[in-house]
């Protein structure tokens, strides 16, 4: 049995042409070269676009991180004070003992402004005439003041304290009247020094007066800071005789009226 389909004879499908030829072996529209599949069939899984690409990580900015560079800073500035300072000091340790004296505030250096005050030509004996008060340098008694680090608690005299000066010694001297904290810190930088002692005496125009050979800094109280540096730079460095000069084997005794000793104590 045949069956025919209604109407007439076998339609075929009618072709619509839009004019346009495909291109030479480019396949007509509708399907992919070699696939016979249609042209926009999804891949299994896909969503019909193609393959996604890869999303660049967004970067956030954050800043600059000022904690590292604060502590670089710091520690730049640290090394750059320590090698400054290290300089400095070797520049002063290198400087001449008197230079670092003359740089001490309020000292006066009498071998620059009064030299000839300082001359003499031999030790003479009795009492003397100074022109400075406490006296710092010029003629003196044979015998001088032992000064091992001698704290005396009364005046002692000025010649024999002269002759000290002359070996390289530094002579503190204060008002009776100082408290007696201010003489203990100072009998603290005396006691058990070599080139070294430290008495009362009267008539000071300042509380406190440190004598060297030609050099003297009056001061107002024991706290200041350049009593340290005045027998740093002048103790044993003054010494008009040179560092082996005695200080030991002199007059202990105490009282202003100078002890004529020229046969019992040795001269130098």
């Amino acid at each position: 049995m045949s069956i025919s389909t209604p109407g007439g004879p076998e339609r075929r499908p009618t072709v619509v042409s839009t004019g346009k030829k495909p291109a030479a072996g480019r396949p007509a529209s509708g399907a992919k070269a070699g696939t016979g599949k249609p042209a926009g069939t999804p891949r299994a899984g896909g969503s019909g676009k193609g393959p996604r690409k890869p999303v660049t990580p967004v970067k956030v900015s954050q800043g600059r991180a000022w904690g590292p560079i604060a502590l670089f800073v710091t520690v730049g500035v640290l090394a750059a004070g320590i090698i400054g300072y290290g300089a400095w000091a070797s520049f002063q340790g290198s400087k001449p003992w008197d230079k670092k004296a003359n740089a001490i505030e309020g000292i006066v250096n009498i071998r620059k402004t009064d030299k000839t005050s300082l001359e003499y030509e031999s030790h003479k004996s009795g009492p003397l005439t100074y022109k400075y008060s406490p006296p710092v340098g010029g003629v003196h008694n044979a015998a001088w003041q032992n000064c091992m680090g001698d704290v005396y608690d009364a005046p002692i005299a000025n010649e024999h304290a002269v002759h000290s000066l002359e070996h390289g010694a530094v002579w503190i001297t204060y008002r009776p009247d100082l408290p007696k904290d201010q003489v203990d810190k100072l009998a603290g930088k005396v006691r058990g020094v070599e080139k070294m002692l430290m008495s009362p005496y009267e008539g000071l125009d300042k509380p406190i007066s440190l004598q060297a050979w030609g050099y003297q800094l009056k001061l107002d109280n024991a706290d200041d800071k350049r009593i340290d540096e005045f027998i740093k730079d002048l103790r044993v460095n003054a010494s008009v005789e040179g560092p082996t000069a005695l200080c030991n084997t002199g007059v202990t005794a105490t009282g202003t009226t100078p002890r004529d000793l020229q046969q019992q104590q040795p001269t130098q």
